[in-house]
């Protein structure tokens, strides 16, 4: 009798510091010392895991803006999402039906997020402004920079593009949330995430290292396509960070 092998993806993840290490990063952006940490291994097998989760396309590297010696890993959930959508349907059709259920109609839970970059001139206030957009209201966003600096107008183009006007919004320092209380605070920045202060009630910190689309070298072109760039990749988080506060509220 020939038994059929269940598919790689799930051999891959089932091993426990690799389901470990991608439960972490389904949750924020991690340096390699953070994962041991976190998993109580030593570094040379948890960059063993890295690597296979890595050569697979479920995990991904960026170097750090604020230490080019650090690099922070990040779990494509897209890609996961497929692998894992893929597996199920090879036990079952049906299993494939529900993947991509339609928002349109959907209640979201209500949360607090406060989103944070450096001059809460572009990342920030993109994720702000599709996180209010993409949860119909649901979500109640803000967003701050430690060194603001007046809104990219490449920000608002791209935001426009998508039906968002964010023309009228004001960049802010951090320190104008720092009494208040959020569910989530996301940082988007490695440099404002080793500035990040502390925020009453104890929010869920989540981190996206997601790269500066104004210091994109080149011509306006490649400018321009690295904030699209940066707009889709935020239109992908924040799609996913509302599955996640939907499921735990």
């Amino acid at each position: 009798m020939v038994v059929d092998a269940p598919p790689d993806v799930l051999q891959l993840a089932g091993h426990p510091v690799r389901w470990r290490l991608l439960r972490e990063l389904a949750g924020s952006d991690r340096r390699v010392g953070e994962l041991c940490d976190l998993t109580g291994q030593r570094q040379s097998l948890v960059s063993y895991h890295l690597g296979r989760l890595r050569r697979r396309g479920m995990v991904a590297t960026r170097r750090s803006i604020a230490d080019g010696r650090d690099t922070y890993y990040l779990l494509d959930l897209p890609r996961c999402r497929e692998l894992f959508v893929d597996a199920g349907a090879s036990l079952h059709p049906g299993l494939a039906a529900g993947a991509d259920r339609p928002a349109a109609g959907r209640r979201h839970a209500r949360a607090r997020v406060l989103f944070l970059c450096t001059g809460n001139s572009a990342r920030s206030q993109m994720a702000e402004a599709l996180a209010a957009h993409l949860s119909d209201g649901a979500l109640r966003p803000a967003s701050a920079g430690s060194h603001p600096k007046p809104l990219h107008p490449l920000a608002v183009r791209v935001m426009r593009a998508r039906g968002i006007d964010i023309a009228h919004r004001r960049s802010k320092h951090l320190s104008a949330f720092g009494g208040e209380r959020f569910d989530y605070v996301v940082t988007l920045c490695d440099r404002v995430r080793e500035v990040c202060p502390e925020f009453p009630g104890a929010p869920v910190l989540v981190h996206w290292s997601v790269p500066d689309p104004a210091r994109e070298p080149g011509d306006d072109a490649a400018v321009l396509a690295a904030f699209e760039r940066t707009a889709n990749e935020l239109t992908t988080r924040t799609r996913f960070l509302m599955e996640a506060i939907d499921a735990k509220h």
